[in-house]
């Protein structure tokens, strides 16, 4: 629970690194709450749909009464942590948080992200500071 929240702890703190189990336990963080506030405000629709093509069924689920409210200001609350440690965890691997730009592009820029946010940070300390796998290892004496 502790990697879930600390994104939170460092709310405007867009400087440093991330390792990806912060990140990625902050996004498990996200989709549980949205998965409970779906289970207790959702509502599940299935609905049929005409096209050009024929006939079809899509299937959709939104949040109704306080959920909405209740998610709106979850969002609303959770996107500078979360706008911060993903810059974090760019910094992570030495690249520039303004790679968060590439969820602009359609379809390459998402998946572009998706990939960047799975690979492995730079080993010791680098331009955006110290290694947070092992903040101790400083290069001084090698």
């Amino acid at each position: 629970m502790n990697w879930m929240l600390l994104p939170y702890r460092r709310y405007f703190e867009f400087t440093g690194r991330s390792r990806r189990r912060e990140y990625w336990m902050f996004v498990l963080f996200w989709v549980l709450v949205f998965v409970v506030l779906n289970a207790l405000f959702g509502t599940n629709e299935v609905a049929r749909t005409s096209t050009d093509f024929g006939t079809g069924f899509s299937y959709g689920s939104r949040l109704t009464g306080g959920g909405g409210a209740i998610g709106s200001l979850f969002a609303l609350v959770s996107f500078i942590p979360a706008l911060a440690v993903s810059v974090r965890r760019l910094h992570d691997q030495d690249r520039t948080g303004w790679l968060l730009l590439l969820m602009f592009l359609p379809f390459f820029g998402g998946f572009a992200l998706l990939v960047l946010m799975c690979l492995e940070g730079t080993r010791g300390p680098n331009r955006y500071g110290f290694d947070p796998k092992n903040p101790n290892d400083i290069d001084v004496f090698r």
